[in-house]
């Protein structure tokens, strides 16, 4: 089932109104491409929106090897701003009906800004159809899903899995295969008291942070943010038990507690040889340790994570970029295929790993001999396939609501309070929910 919003909401024109304001910045550069039949061959000029240099790689190359079979002839002009920035910008001139892109990424965190009031259908293509022959082969539809239809496919399966450093794991003696989180805890507090060292993080700097911190682990124990319909989860034994998980880890030195948990004090974290573990994304391994700590090449490992002694999932995930098409535009056939060429097909979906570390959204790539061959030299030659691919077949659902960000806010004071002690987790859930539904208006 997709999530469907009842209709007495704001007008579509007056929502994203209201969801363009505050715009910070502008993205310069896009010539306005015009509104009307789509061009079925021939030059095209297609303007492409996005917030992450790995993309403007992956679609230029892709463009220029579908050029020389397609009946197009790409030229990709891309415009790169921060990720709010791009869909802000994208809400106000779909409000003038002009200058919008013919392809734009949408971080995850800012789909829900289009999920009021059929906006989505309005503005973007609808993928539905096109997804039906893949079944459950393609992964991650769910995020960008509303009102029954699919309009953003997913860039990276951001398969969550535990990161560590193999030299300072064999010279503490610590093992690298526990087996659950809440063995972790033991592992953790003994190895703190020695040495204060931390085998994992949470970032509590924002409310984003804050929430990002706890879905990562909340959707591997089983719980959720919202349902299938949108509708509010958080009130379930699950969060409460990951929340007590986390403020437990906090307090005996497992986890270390930070403001940033991608900028200066994570890289000091690393740098500093505190931080020697951490459960993040696959992503992690190009934008925190790479960029971050260089000079650790070859120390790095990685591993399913641990389970909750409770049950849920061996994975989970966080982040990710959908890629949208613009509706009813001279070049938007012409975007459709090069997304598709891109993003649905098995040399896409190669190219964009090889490109950028993106990694496949078909389950069944995860079994492919090219890949399973592949050694990180960053993770010390290991074949990290081997270990994704076993995580890529327990994936949890990530589900959407157009409150997330009123979510976001009305986690974060509480669950900050019962990491740091001076609350309970049952008190921080109940505080958030309540928080919530206030605001929210449910």
């Amino acid at each position: 089932m997709q999530t469907r919003w009842p209709r007495n909401t704001p007008s579509r024109r007056t929502f994203l109104a209201g969801a363009g304001l505050a715009a910070a910045g502008s993205l310069t550069g896009c010539a306005d491409a015009a509104y009307g039949p789509a061009a079925s061959s021939g030059a095209v000029d297609l303007q492409m929106w996005t917030h992450d240099p790995g993309y403007v790689k992956t679609f230029t190359e892709s463009a220029a090897e579908l050029s020389t079979t397609s009946p197009f002839r790409y030229d990709v002009q891309v415009t790169q701003s921060a990720a709010g920035d791009v869909m802000t910008r994208f809400i106000n001139q779909a409000i003038v009906g002009k200058g919008t892109p013919d392809l734009t990424g949408i971080e995850v965190g800012q789909f829900n800004r289009v999920m009021r009031s059929g906006v989505a259908g309005d503005i973007l293509v609808d993928w539905t159809d096109d997804l039906a022959q893949y079944g459950d082969d393609l992964l991650r539809r769910q995020p960008y899903s509303v009102d029954g239809g699919v309009y953003a496919i997913e860039s990276d399966t951001c398969l969550s899995i535990y990161w560590y450093r193999e030299d300072e794991f064999a010279k503490n003696g610590l093992p690298t295969d526990v087996d659950t989180w809440e063995d972790l805890l033991e592992v953790g507090a003994a190895l703190h008291r020695r040495t204060g060292q931390s085998l994992a993080m949470v970032g509590t700097g924002t409310p984003g942070d804050t929430a990002n911190s706890l879905l990562q682990w909340l959707l591997q124990r089983g719980g959720g943010f919202f349902d299938e319909d949108g509708g509010l989860i958080l009130d379930s034994p699950e969060a409460v038990e990951t929340v007590d998980w986390m403020a437990r880890g906090v307090a005996n030195g497992t986890l270390i507690n930070l403001p940033d948990a991608y900028g200066a004090p994570l890289a000091a974290a690393l740098k500093q040889g505190q931080l020697i573990g951490t459960f993040m994304p696959n992503w992690y391994n190009a934008y925190g340790l790479q960029a971050n700590v260089p000079d650790q090449k070859g120390l790095w490992r990685m591993r399913v994570a641990p389970r909750f002694a409770g049950g849920g999932h061996i994975a989970s995930s966080s982040g990710g970029t959908g890629f949208a098409v613009t509706k009813d535009k001279v070049n938007t056939e012409a975007a459709k295929e090069l997304l598709t060429a891109t993003y649905l097909t098995r040399d896409g979906q190669l190219l964009r790993y090889k490109a950028a570390g993106y990694l496949p959204t078909f389950r069944s790539l995860y079994s492919d001999p090219e890949l399973l061959a592949i050694e990180d030299d960053y993770l010390g030659g290991q074949r990290v396939f081997e270990v994704l691919g076993e995580a890529a077949t327990d994936l949890p659902a990530f589900y959407q609501s157009p409150n997330y960000a009123i979510l976001q806010s009305a986690l974060a004071g509480p669950v900050q309070a019962a990491i740091r002690g001076r609350s309970t987790a049952a008190q921080a859930i109940a505080d958030s929910v309540e928080s919530y539904r206030k605001q929210a208006r449910e």
